[in-house]
């Protein structure tokens, strides 16, 4: 099901900052978008096939504004690319893993994306996602 890593969340409240902090690891910023589904803009720096996804509230209501409050700056949710995103809700569930979406919506970086519940995955959020495009 699991094709690789896509990307690791990082929750952020200072996106400059923490585009700089990363570019100064030697990262590259390929760019920034704004996700309002998700009231958070979203910086990406690639490293080799997988990319740090820093993440900032544009909202004190969204789930990453949430996150920061209660668990401070840090990782926020890791992501998995599969290549049939439904089917992999479907087998998830299947085999009792609680879903937070049980359909794709658009996420960032021109991807469908769905959240498995922490709580099934030993408190790491998780993300399924599938780029449009990817092979």
């Amino acid at each position: 099901m699991v094709k690789h890593i896509s990307h690791i969340g990082i929750a952020v409240k200072d996106l400059e900052a923490g585009i700089a902090f990363y570019e100064s690891l030697g990262l590259k910023l390929e760019g920034i978008e704004e996700v309002p589904s998700q009231k958070v803009k979203v910086a990406f720096l690639p490293c080799g096939d997988t990319r740090i996804e820093l993440l900032c509230p544009t909202s004190e209501d969204s789930a990453v504004a949430k996150f920061i409050e209660k668990k401070g700056e840090g990782i926020q949710h890791l992501a998995f690319a599969v290549d049939n995103l439904p089917e992999a809700l479907k087998e998830s569930e299947e085999k009792g893993i609680t879903l937070i979406d049980k359909e794709p919506r658009p996420g960032a970086h021109h991807a469908d994306i769905a959240f498995l519940h922490p709580k099934s995955s030993y408190g790491v959020l998780i993300e399924l996602c599938k780029e449009k495009g990817e092979k």
